[in-house]
């Protein structure tokens, strides 16, 4: 018995792994068709579908794939999605923000109002927490692309505002609108990063010093993140290393 539970454990954690690649795969080439469709569908020639496309590579999705979601937004029976920011309060007072692609606002809304709710989090007003933070382009490298030192100075000679590197990798930061170009700049001096994307920034933090409300909040990010519907969940919480080894 304690092998075929051993063996029903590892299933279970590799259903829960393939059905968390499966939903990001599909948040990524809806990104892709959505930004295809708003521009050009040469990603040459379109920024946003180049910066979803290097996402997606990055994320190691098939080419195969990354060509379908382009060529869907050109398709007579392309379904139509809205893009909307959901903004409110977690467990602890944490901000949060949630940007969703949706053919169905009303059912989006209902889904994430309800998530907040029965999770200790109540929905806002659009502009309620966004305050909070600042829309920023964000490139990650691994530690394999050189030392701080040398990322840092790549980083600024590209146009980059700032660099945090840690035993993770490291940070690119730069403004919004600089994404693609301190991007291309840094792959010609770096090599290919392993992301790069428009994110938000907290501009403060909230610490979550208690368990109980640690694990309320990562439950209800959690399962924001496994609705079809939510592309990006971004909060503004800091909490402990012994709480989140807890965790």
């Amino acid at each position: 018995m304690a092998g075929h539970s051993k063996w029903a454990n590892i299933q279970h954690r590799k259903g829960k792994q393939d059905a968390a690649r499966s939903r990001l795969f599909s948040k990524l080439s809806r990104e892709i068709t959505v930004a295809a469709r708003m521009g050009d569908p040469d990603p040459d020639k379109n920024a946003r579908l180049r910066l979803a496309v290097r996402e997606a590579k990055a994320n190691s999705m098939p080419r195969d794939v990354i060509d379908r979601a382009i060529s869907k937004a050109s398709a007579a029976d392309a379904e139509t999605l809205d893009e909307i920011r959901y903004e409110g309060y977690g467990p602890g007072g944490v901000a949060i923000i949630v940007e969703a692609m949706t053919d169905n606002r009303n059912r989006t809304a209902s889904n994430v109002r309800s998530t907040f709710t029965k999770n200790g989090g109540n929905l806002a007003e659009t502009g309620a927490v966004s305050f909070m933070f600042g829309r920023m382009g964000q490139i990650g490298y691994a530690l394999g692309a050189g030392s701080a030192e040398r990322v840092f100075e790549a980083a600024i000679e590209a146009g980059a505002e700032d660099v945090e590197s840690s035993e993770d990798g490291h940070l690119i930061w730069c403004a919004a609108a600089d994404l693609g170009e301190v991007a291309t700049a840094l792959e010609a001096a770096l090599g290919e990063a392993e992301s790069a994307k428009l994110v938000w920034k907290p501009a403060s933090t909230t610490e979550i010093s208690e368990l109980e409300a640690a694990q309320k909040l990562m439950r209800l990010i959690e399962t924001l993140e496994e609705d079809d519907d939510v592309q990006n969940v971004t909060a503004n919480f800091e909490m402990p290393d012994a709480l989140m080894a807890a965790l």
